[in-house]
């Protein structure tokens, strides 16, 4: 019974390093560099990492110009000419767009439509090939780590599901992301029964066909009202084709963020609100101070939780050695630093003065350099890649405007 809880708990284990869509990201220092462009203005609550975005949503416009029916006949006119389940699509993302108060504008249609094709390629749960390898060499990690024997650990994963197949048969037979986590939903709820932790945290944190994080979900309806029913939890919409959807445009549309070219949405989308807008400020400090920075969009570093460590960030230590230019202290620097994941950043006193400093060439926003890591991603690929791939696929969309 020990080793069969053993085993079951790899499995556990193992599912929240093969959840994660937008990967955790290893960064690469990069040296300083000059561009230029504009930016943000509003507000919001405490910080939060970058994968968890603000939880207080700012309506980013006005109501639509467009009426309802003139919206979805131009979303219908952007969408590509053959795709599965048009008429569900085009209802799901107008919805979103009606319930969300974003305007019906070609720009906005197809940046929603753009993140959906590169995230899933219009499927509502969308397959991750090779599933259930990358599952089963997750086990054997972790088997090894706590020297199980194989044999051993697929033996205890023959009990049978609710579903009559064992859970290793159905661990062979995993698609997507979906099937995962109704997977482990169901152990942790016969957790007590497998001999698991009662009371674990559901490790699955994104899915749906924008791959969105599920709390970025639970923190969007404290602010802003679900406009759908639902009788399972939360989570279940979010990898619904309507909830996920949903999610995913507030995500990336919702809030105020008046860069000049849309890929900085997408590579915020990626790597978290405001990234593209900070890892400039990184750039414009790596300049004034000589110091090789990592320029993805931390200013501050954060725990296993999302939230500040309290441990002094190598951006921190550059903005203490330009004080005196600043005509600030530490604390202050710290005060206006806890506002980085938040749009009033930018109206912050240090953010004001180190572009008065940096000069008005200086950048407002560069593509963010993250590299991303995941068990689902088998070649290099960057947050820059992610972005401006998305950004392709934008332009394609925008062509077809009416």
């Amino acid at each position: 019974m020990k080793l069969r809880t053993l085993s079951v708990a790899c499995v556990v284990l193992l599912l929240a390093a093969c959840s994660t869509p937008t990967p955790l990201p290893v960064v690469t220092p990069v040296s300083p560099t000059p561009a230029a462009e504009p930016l943000p203005e509003p507000v919001a609550p405490p910080p939060v990492k970058p994968s968890t975005p603000p939880a207080r949503v700012v309506v980013p416009a006005p109501v639509p110009q467009l009426s309802d029916a003139a919206g979805r006949a131009l979303l219908s006119a952007l969408l590509p000419a053959s795709m599965p389940g048009r008429k569900g699509w085009v209802d799901d993302i107008s919805g979103a767009f009606r319930a969300l108060k974003i305007p019906y504008t070609p720009e906005n249609f197809c940046a929603a439509a753009a993140v959906i094709e590169q995230e899933s390629s219009w499927q509502a749960d969308p397959v991750v090939p090779g599933l259930p390898k990358i599952v089963w060499g997750k086990i054997e990690e972790r088997a090894a780590r706590y020297h199980l024997p194989m044999p051993l650990v697929k033996a205890g994963l023959l009990k049978p599901s609710r579903d009559g197949r064992s859970y290793k048969a159905r661990i062979d037979s995993l698609r997507t992301e979906t099937e995962m986590n109704a997977l482990y939903e169901e152990m942790a709820s016969e957790a007590r029964s497998i001999g698991l932790p009662v009371g674990m945290h559901n490790p699955i944190r994104t899915g749906g066909p924008m791959q969105v994080s599920v709390e970025f979900a639970e923190g969007h309806v404290r602010a802003w009202p679900y406009p759908y029913t639902h009788s399972g939890p939360l989570r279940q919409e979010v990898f619904s084709r309507r909830g996920g959807t949903y999610f995913g445009i507030a995500m990336l549309l919702q809030y105020p963020a008046p860069y000049s070219d849309m890929v900085y949405r997408f590579a915020d989308y990626n790597a978290g609100r405001y990234s593209s807008r900070n890892a400039a400020v990184q750039e414009i400090l790596a300049r004034l101070t000589g110091q090789r920075l990592m320029l993805d969009g931390d200013l501050l570093r954060y725990d296993e939780n999302s939230r500040p460590s309290g441990q002094t960030s190598a951006s921190q230590k550059a903005l203490y050695t330009l004080a005196g230019r600043l005509g600030m202290n530490r604390s202050e620097i710290d005060r206006d630093l806890a506002r980085e994941k938040y749009s009033d950043f930018a109206d912050t006193r240090l953010y004001q003065r180190l572009y008065a400093i940096a000069g008005p060439a200086a950048p407002r926003a560069r593509l963010p350099g993250i590299d991303l890591k995941s068990p689902k991603i088998t070649r290099k690929l960057t947050t820059a890649w992610f972005a401006q791939r998305v950004d392709g696929r934008y332009r394609t969309c925008l062509a077809r405007k009416p």
